[in-house]
């Protein structure tokens, strides 16, 4: 399963697209330009642009929050992992997501809300020292320009398959929409779009999975026909099966890899650090509403895989030689193939600019993020301090521009990788995962150094790269450096053993600088730390009615994904 073969294949998968689905897309698009203008009459300062200015509601930004994710590697890339590997993709929500965003919710915002911080490097600022903050901002922007690639390629890889479009106009038609709406109207454009995608990415995949399982019999019919394919057939329904340390067949590894590589480390760095995701929180209007945001956008979390994985599962039975290689279609195709296949024009339509919403997300989460991270721990503290307030809004607008022009340079960087969902892991593995263990080490121990804080991020960061190679082994050019040094099969495996390796190197550096260096005066840690409160906090706001009770609301979405998991053991 490659993203070349999928541009091999691009010529099977071509729709009937017809003048109707053309004018749901026009209107689409006119409708997100809109909202980014409408959007624009609200903005007066840097802060309105870049957070909206933390005015928006719980069940808006929560929609938000769950919609910034479902970018290209969650609708492409999760249905080709179901046709692929089965129920146990389940594990990348289940484990890998709802957990964390519960503990993003109940724990770690209370520390951003309450610290008023911009962004996440800027929290690191305040906890630690001016080296951590430059060292996360620049690598977040780094990955932040590298994420948004990956969107806009996959995106291009849909639309060329679909319409027809040569990918570098894919790819520029693209990040020209995203470009527009989130410079006209900064980050409430972006939010605002981004709920609407939600809706209509849920009007794109439900007819699918309707169409679908009524085509194949039912939910019933669809476990017999690939359970009557055998053992490998049978695989396909077990979460757990071939997860034994030591001979793993589960093409995702071993459980030690998939609970505490993607389960902890993965899951929680991505879901409580990465502001791309954290921004939505701090746009809300008060701390109850930035409190319920991941938590309200963890039960649509929990349900996504049915428009997901399920799909990629009714591919395997409607589809002919899907994933047999050779001219047959990719695993990838799945969800292009079963649009073709079922849906009739009009709803074709609605179900392309599903897709294309999806996308467009994914990248203008990233983007967003990016501007904001530029601004406020870039460009202002280190190149133009103490500017006028407008002019900062100008950087904003100016970086959002940079952001998208980069993207389309990074979408062809993500175009010579194999697979874009292993890609985006080990991205994760080596921005995400070292990050988390400097906040979380930072957040809970008071001890914890302002150079331990660098020290451990930095040598998590290189750790995570230095692994990746001693899995893979370097290659330069065509020679090769050297060879692997651990053989791990699967390569998402690679990724999750990755990053507990680079967990692990950050937690023993910080601790072990941490002990050799001075801290900070306890005054400075003043709403940064736990059991340091800040006198200077912004007020809660009116005590939330019993059923916003956020505590209510997260360990209701815990007890719900436990059930599942239980009933698809």
């Amino acid at each position: 399963m490659t993203d070349r073969s999928l541009i091999l294949a691009a010529e099977s998968t071509r729709l009937g697209v017809n003048l109707l689905d053309y004018a749901i897309l026009t209107f689409y698009f006119v409708v997100v330009v809109a909202i980014g203008l409408l959007a624009r009459r609200a903005i007066a300062t840097s802060e309105d642009f870049l957070l909206s200015g933390r005015s928006l509601p719980a069940w808006v930004t929560g929609l938000a929050f769950v919609s910034a994710n479902l970018g290209a590697i969650e609708i492409l890339g999760m249905a080709a992992n179901g046709a692929e590997y089965g129920i146990s993709t389940v594990h990348f929500y289940w484990i890998g997501a709802v957990p964390a965003m519960v503990f993003l919710g109940l724990v770690m915002m209370p520390f951003y809300y309450n610290s008023r911080v911009h962004s996440v490097p800027e929290y690191l600022r305040r906890r630690y020292n001016n080296a951590t903050h430059q060292f996360n901002a620049w690598t977040f922007a780094v990955a932040s320009v590298l994420i948004a690639g990956v969107n806009l390629y996959a995106l291009a890889l849909v639309i060329q398959s679909l319409l027809g479009w040569p990918i570098w106009v894919s790819i520029v038609v693209s990040a020209g929409f995203v470009l527009a709406y989130i410079t006209l109207g900064g980050l409430s454009g972006a939010i605002y779009n981004e709920v609407l995608q939600f809706f209509v990415i849920l009007a794109g995949l439900i007819p699918i999975v309707i169409v679908g399982l009524k085509e194949v019999g039912g939910w019933s019919g669809l476990v017999r026909s690939i359970e009557a394919r055998g053992a490998e057939g049978e695989a396909l329904f077990s979460q757990w099966g071939g997860t034994a340390v030591g001979n793993p067949t589960n093409p995702l590894g071993d459980w030690i890899g998939i609970v505490f590589g993607l389960g902890f480390v993965l899951s929680f760095g991505y879901w409580t650090t990465n502001f791309a995701e954290v921004q939505r929180a701090l746009a809300a209007k008060d701390f109850s509403a930035a409190q319920r945001t991941p938590l309200i956008g963890a039960y649509p979390k929990i349900f996504i895989p049915a428009l997901t994985i399920i799909p990629g599962l009714i591919a395997l039975v409607l589809v002919p030689n899907l994933g047999q290689g050779g001219d047959n279609p990719t695993y990838n195709d799945a969800i292009p193939q079963l649009m073709g296949q079922l849906l009739p024009n009009g709803v074709l339509g609605i179900a392309l600019t599903g897709l294309l919403a999806a996308f467009m997300a994914g990248m203008a989460a990233n983007v967003s993020a990016f501007n904001t991270v530029f601004t406020y721990d870039i460009w202002r503290p280190y190149f133009r301090p103490g500017r006028p307030d407008a002019y900062y809004l100008r950087v904003g607008r100016v970086a959002t521009i940079a952001g998208v022009v980069i993207g389309i340079g990074t979408a062809f960087i993500a175009s010579g990788y194999e697979n874009i969902m292993n890609y985006i892991q080990l991205l994760f593995s080596i921005f995400n995962a070292p990050l988390f263990a400097t906040f979380i080490i930072g957040m809970l121990w008071k001890r914890t150094t302002p150079w331990g804080g660098f020290w451990g991020l930095v040598s998590g960061t290189v750790a995570a790269t230095v692994a990746h190679f001693a899995f893979t082994g370097l290659n330069i050019g065509g020679w090769d450096v050297w060879e692997p040094w651990v053989t791990i099969e699967s390569t998402q495996s690679q990724n999750f053993y990755g990053a507990i390796i680079a967990f692990v190197a950050d937690a023993v550096v910080t601790v072990a600088v941490s002990l050799a260096t001075t801290p900070k005066p306890v005054h400075e840690l003043a709403g940064l730390v736990a059991g340091v409160p800040n006198p200077g906090a912004p007020p809660k706001g009116p005590r939330p009615v019993w059923w916003e009770s956020p505590k209510l609301l997260g360990f209701t979405a815990l007890g719900i994904t436990v059930v599942l998991s239980l009933i698809f053991l």
